[in-house]
């Protein structure tokens, strides 16, 4: 009688359990759904929509990832860390066999823009989809167009990632992305102009400004992908870098730039506030400033709306000479390595040499994008075809660990500065992690 019982419980549980487990499998492995299912296979585009793809492709960066120095555009190889083991960026060239040329109209939007490639197969969230997901349809269109004729095909077989079983399994993404990413496109809002409504577009979708200036989550998720939720671009530190807040923060934001400055930034990669470095060098040679003057407008206009935090930032910074004691730490160093460039007086010659007296690198708390800097130097700044003469030289080989802490204590803690003393085991830390920037950059040069 008792295993009669047993077995009949043993049945109803199993029922519910089998029941889960299916709803469990169709949701992990379905097709997300797509406006292009039925669209026609095309084997040749338009000139005109290829050369709209080819905007696309700059407004959302794709060579940045998809592209190394001295390899064929768009072919992948990309090391990428990720908490849990690196990942390599694929080749998207319309090669067949190692590329997407196989890829319909529809297998290319949903990996674009949900993360699921042919087969089911789960794209780690490192492609940025949560915030593709948000391209029109034409976008998209457009986009397939100028992958398929006018990027040229590449053999380049793609290199597996060394993430360790079993959490290299990529069915989780599935229930990662039921709960971290959105699945619209994006909706203009009524109550703003289209102006406004374009610089949103542009930044929350195909420039995905939010994957390296939003702060992130326990799940690797961004923690807000809109101006609704008040950590979205409020700043990140990503891969060795600080990207700063994009909001109106006075300090460590841009409370103190106009929107002319924000597209002088984006257009020419220097303002009177800041040069570009880091990460974003890669972005301004192959992206922002091939946009279009409207659009760098429309990204501005949409920067200035989003408030900053008063409790986050302190009081707004003020400029306040140093008083001359060549003996404190940090002192010599700067005087002699640094101030032929910034200044004794911090202030830099703009645009062309940053000041240090206000940078944000300098107010923020997290030190990491100084301590980077000045170990590793610049990458080459090309604006407009035309290299930058004036690169950020790196220390690791002249500089100790304690005398970059020490320079870099000095420069967040004088002129008014306040981000606070750099600990020399973050040097450390970070000349074990890190290399020289490369003098090649990655450019990429279009039709």
């Amino acid at each position: 009688m008792n295993n009669r019982r047993f077995a009949r419980t043993a049945g109803w549980l199993a029922l519910p359990c089998l029941v889960a487990a299916g709803l469990l499998a169709w949701y992990v492995t379905r097709e997300p759904a797509t406006p292009f299912a039925q669209a026609p296979a095309t084997a040749t585009f338009e000139p005109a929509l290829v050369s709209r793809g080819e905007y696309v492709a700059r407004l959302s960066d794709c060579v940045a990832c998809h592209s190394l120095p001295g390899k064929a555009p768009f072919a992948g190889g990309l090391e990428m860390a990720t908490p849990l083991g690196a990942i390599h960026a694929t080749n998207i060239t319309p090669d067949k066999t190692t590329g997407i040329g196989s890829y319909s109209l529809a297998d290319f939007d949903r990996a674009v823009r949900h993360g699921v490639a042919p087969g089911g197969r789960r794209l780690y969230p490192a492609m940025p989809y949560p915030s593709y997901v948000k391209l029109s349809d034409d976008d998209v269109k457009a986009l397939y167009a100028f992958f398929m004729q006018g990027v040229q095909p590449a053999n380049q077989a793609n290199i597996p990632s060394d993430i360790p079983w079993p959490l290299n399994m990529r069915w989780p993404i599935a229930l990662w992305n039921g709960v971290f990413a959105p699945t619209a496109t994006y909706a203009a809002k009524p109550n703003q102009d289209a102006l406004w409504n374009r610089g949103a577009y542009i930044v929350q979708g195909p420039g995905h400004c939010g994957s390296c200036h939003t702060p992130r989550g326990l799940a690797f998720n961004e923690k807000a992908l809109d101006e609704s939720g008040a950590p979205f671009l409020a700043g990140a530190l990503l891969d060795g870098w600080y990207a700063p807040s994009l909001r109106q923060d006075p300090n460590t934001g841009l409370g103190r730039w106009d929107e002319a400055q924000i597209v002088q930034f984006l257009k020419t990669g220097r303002n009177a506030h800041a040069v570009v470095y880091g990460s974003m060098t890669e972005a301004f040679n192959n992206s922002t400033q091939f946009m279009q003057d409207d659009d760098l407008a429309a990204i501005a206009r949409y920067l200035k709306s989003l408030p900053g935090d008063p409790q986050r930032d302190g009081t707004p910074w003020q400029y306040q000479a140093a008083a001359t004691n060549p003996d404190a730490p940090g002192a010599h160093t700067y005087a002699t390595r640094c101030a032929s460039c910034h200044g004794l007086d911090g202030k830099g010659q703009p645009d062309w040499m940053p000041p240090l007296a206000g940078a944000t690198s300098a107010l923020a708390k997290e030190s990491a994008s100084a301590i980077n800097i000045t170990l590793n130097g610049s990458q080459r700044v090309v604006a407009a075809g035309v290299p930058d003469a004036y690169r950020m030289p790196a220390f690791r080989e002249q500089l100790t660990d304690q005398q970059i802490a020490e320079v870099l204590s000095y420069v967040r803690g004088t002129w008014g500065n306040n981000g606070g003393a750099v600990d020399v085991e973050a040097v450390g830390k970070l000349r074990g992690h890190t290399d020289p920037a490369s003098s090649s950059p990655i450019i990429l040069h279009m039709r």
